[in-house]
């Protein structure tokens, strides 16, 4: 189940970034997206089987295919994008990675990795965080590591001036790891995501209360 302050005044377009690959940076993004009624886009995407985060966000998630906009970059091999990118001979340009003005509803973009991982040989995601100079939600294990992690992650968005809304957690409770980076890492704690066992369920759970308010 997912324990978060709803009341959350989130902007118009953020980023989700995460302490690692692979910390639930897509889950959180969905039902951020589910919640705000907002777009979603990961517009670097690495790895294309058994399925994209894309296709989880439309599939699990059950967002429209309107509000579900295609990546900039589709690399078939998961592994860093400035090595799935070289092997199909691709150079990764800020150029694509430009976001267009948005209407009315919000934007949720998903990063790729962690902040340092390589898009080039001279650029990391975190350059790319700093050109966009969005404000950004990071997600993070709560499990062993978490802390080191999670901390250093901060201290890079700060020492690049990036502005950090604030964090999730993804995984079993852990509030010993919570309350020390809360407490470190100065940074608000905006929920946490404990497992569920039917996260397509739990995705229309969150669409229903959202069309309800």
């Amino acid at each position: 189940m997912f324990e978060w302050n709803q009341n959350f005044r989130y902007p118009p377009r953020f980023v989700v970034t995460g302490t690692d690959t692979g910390v639930g940076k897509t889950v959180i993004s969905t039902l951020l997206t589910l919640h705000l009624g907002g777009t979603y886009w990961k517009p670097i995407q690495a790895g294309i089987s058994p399925s994209t985060d894309r296709d989880f966000v439309l599939q699990e998630g059950g967002i429209p295919l309107k509000r579900v906009w295609k990546e900039a970059y589709l690399f078939e091999r998961p592994i860093s994008p400035h090595l799935a990118s070289k092997a199909e001979g691709v150079n990764v340009s800020f150029d694509r990675l430009m976001v267009p003005p948005l209407d009315k509803e919000p934007l949720i973009i998903e990063g790729v990795g962690g902040v340092m991982t390589p898009l080039t040989d001279e650029t990391l995601f975190i350059d790319l965080l700093k050109f966009w100079n969005f404000p950004v939600v990071v997600v993070a294990r709560s499990t062993l590591g978490t802390i080191n992690h999670t901390l250093l992650t901060l201290e890079a968005l700060r020492s690049r001036k990036i502005p950090v809304l604030g964090l999730f957690f993804n995984g079993p409770g852990n509030k010993g790891n919570r309350d020390s980076i809360e407490k470190i890492g100065k940074v608000e704690i905006l929920g946490e995501m404990y497992p569920v066992d039917d996260l397509r369920q739990y995705c229309e759970t969150v669409r229903a209360e959202a069309s309800a308010r």
